[in-house]
């Protein structure tokens, strides 16, 4: 009897067994996939190779640099010369001559403008990585700096983005909505491709990211994930920051910038991201220091207080976004890139003397107004110097302080991702969409979309060198680049470079990066075949990407002074013209019509005798 009762019982078990062994689903329900990461794309404008207290930089980021601890800082990374070439290389992951970008609207010449390659504006033959996640079930959000085209069609909102609130210029006023006067007649603000007003306490770096909070919360319920493309107008021309931001660095930068960008260079060397004792040249546009006298000391050391308040005004708003996504839960799974879209900006603008008079009457330009609301500065070649330390040259060029610039990304949650490592391979603006698709598991569109053909992504993915991995994944590839007739060839450790005037003299050069990435040995005689062999391989980058010759005495400093006038100052000389023609007519009819009334009055009194 207890034998055959064990028995029954075995033999019940062993049937309950059966039946959930039949029925695994609903017994042990399956644990969700991970959800597919978001993206936040933090674009600053203008800031040097070492404006970021991570890569040398002396005022406080202390938000970027902690996505810089959280992950992996490239110190060998590549953007274009200026900003909307760039942006459309960002967005694309095709290289500037093939999205339309040859060269940007201020700086093109007229010979190029129109010219396959010269649309001045990013083309339709290229998709933007707004177009593709979107397309893969993600929110798309973008705010600030666009530059990319203003026509419907063109705008963030017709070029992937669910939602985005741009600005199509260059740069604007950063407290009110203002243009910078002489180049544009308005600041072209618009929400989702209509014109939008700003808010009345706005102030750029706020602004944008408190947008993209917004847009953030908005599209939570969904449940997609969502790219956040936030583009700061920070520290593009004019350099403007709040008062207690300015204040904050009140006892700074009085040695001046050659000193500035010597402590730079010994930090950048400390923190790993630059060779220790890499030499740097002094670049001939640097004025010297010692010879400025008191006033000109004065307004100097002022705008570079306000050009730090201004980054680490930047930087809050950066923190204030992190803190955001941590609390909503949202950090970890949260890809960040970090990055500028070009080198330190040198333009002088007060270095003709009608732009000091026209800017005297649009702005208030006394010392102790620097970087305050109503304010126009730039901190020039000088300043801009410190912000490449230890690089030569900076925007506009082809020298690495024009092209070199931070660049961090960082996925907390993701173990394969190395937190706080540097890799000094080489990489490319055009590297980041491919990137970014693969974190993400999105199907990149392969050269057809949507029925058509379309521009190829260039770039490579930088996931194996996110990993560990030592090198570039460009191994010995060749990499080319040109802008306003400044150009570049990378291959390997080294680069081919020729810079035109001011930064250069049209001669190309030969350096290697790894050793030397101030750039202060030329190798071309010391390596003939090397020089050749790259010399050849840019020849062929530019023949298969139409690039154009620049008109003889082009530089790129006259040409935004061309555009300027053109677009403002000659319509105000018309419209001035036409006031003092007016004023000249009515002062002549007024004159005209005393002398008549006067000589018929003494014609009247004649005939009373």
């Amino acid at each position: 009897m207890p034998g055959r009762l064990g028995g029954s019982r075995r033999a019940a078990i062993i049937a309950i067994g059966a039946l959930l062994g039949a029925c695994p689903v609903q017994a042990q329900p399956a644990k969700p996939a991970p959800s597919r990461p978001n993206i936040v794309i933090l674009l600053a404008d203008d800031w040097g190779f070492s404006d970021v207290g991570s890569f040398g930089a002396e005022f406080a980021t202390p938000h970027i640099d902690a996505l810089a601890r959280a992950g992996m800082r490239f110190s060998n990374f590549h953007v274009a010369g200026s900003c909307s070439p760039s942006r459309a290389m960002l967005q694309t992951g095709v290289m500037n001559h093939r999205n339309g970008l040859g060269n940007m609207p201020e700086t093109i010449p007229d010979e190029h403008r129109g010219k396959p390659g010269y649309d001045t504006v990013m083309n339709h033959r290229v998709v933007t990585i707004g177009e593709l996640l979107q397309a893969a079930g993600y929110r798309t959000y973008l705010t600030g700096k666009w530059h990319l085209g203003s026509d419907a069609a063109r705008l963030p909102h017709a070029r992937g983005y669910d939602r985005a609130f741009s600005l199509a210029d260059a740069g604007a006023d950063n407290f009110e909505q203002r243009p910078i006067e002489g180049l544009y007649d308005k600041a072209n603000w618009t929400e989702n491709g209509k014109p939008a007003t700003l808010p009345k306490d706005y102030y750029s770096s706020r602004f944008v990211v408190q947008r993209m909070i917004d847009y953030i919360g908005e599209g939570r319920a969904s449940g997609k994930p969502f790219l956040a493309s936030i583009n700061f107008l920070a520290n593009h021309i004019p350099v403007q920051a709040p008062d207690s931001d300015i204040a904050r660095y009140s006892a700074m930068y009085r040695d001046g910038w050659t000193a500035l960008r010597e402590a730079r260079a010994k930090r950048a060397a400390a923190l790993g991201i630059v060779p220790a004792g890499a030499a740097m040249v002094t670049m001939p546009t640097t004025p010297d220091w010692r010879k400025l006298d008191a006033d000109e000391r004065a307004a100097a050391v002022r705008v570079m207080q306000a050009y730090a308040g201004m980054a680490t005004a930047m930087d809050r708003e950066v923190g204030r976004l992190v803190a955001h996504l941590k609390a909503a839960g949202d950090y970890d799974n949260t890809i960040f890139v970090f990055l500028s879209d070009n080198g330190a900006e040198p333009t002088n603008p007060f270095a003709s003397l009608r732009n000091r008079l026209f800017l005297d009457l649009q702005y208030d330009l006394a010392t102790a107004n620097i970087g305050r609301r109503g304010s126009f500065s730039a901190i020039g070649p000088g300043w801009a110097s410190a912000a490449a330390s230890p690089l030569s040259g900076y925007k506009f060029s082809a020298a690495e302080g024009g092209l070199r610039v931070p660049l961090i990304i960082a996925w907390p949650g993701h173990a394969d991702i190395r937190a706080g490592g540097i890799t000094d391979g080489l990489a490319h603006v055009t590297d980041i969409l491919p990137t970014l698709t693969e974190l993400a598991g999105v199907a990149g569109h392969g050269g057809s979309w949507r029925g058509r053909a379309v521009e190829p992504v260039t770039g490579r993915s930088l996931v194996p060198m996110l990993k560990g991995g030592a090198g570039s994944v460009h191994g010995d590839a060749p990499l080319g680049y040109e802008l306003s007739g400044n150009a570049a060839l990378f291959r390997g450790d080294y680069k081919l470079v020729r810079n035109l005037a001011p930064t250069g003299d049209g001669q190309w050069r030969l350096f290697n990066l790894k050793v030397d990435p101030g750039e202060t040995r030329d190798l071309a005689a010391a390596e003939p075949d090397r020089y050749k062999r790259m010399l050849a391989d840019y020849r062929t980058y530019a023949k298969a990407n139409g690039v154009l010759d620049m008109p003889a005495g082009y530089t790129a400093d006259e040409q935004i002074n061309r555009y300027a006038f053109e677009q403002q100052g000659k319509p105000r000389l018309i419209r001035f013209g036409l006031w003092v023609g007016a004023f000249v007519l009515l002062v002549s009819g007024l004159i005209w019509g005393l002398r008549r009334r006067r000589r018929a009055k003494s014609g009247w009194a004649l005939s009373r005798r």
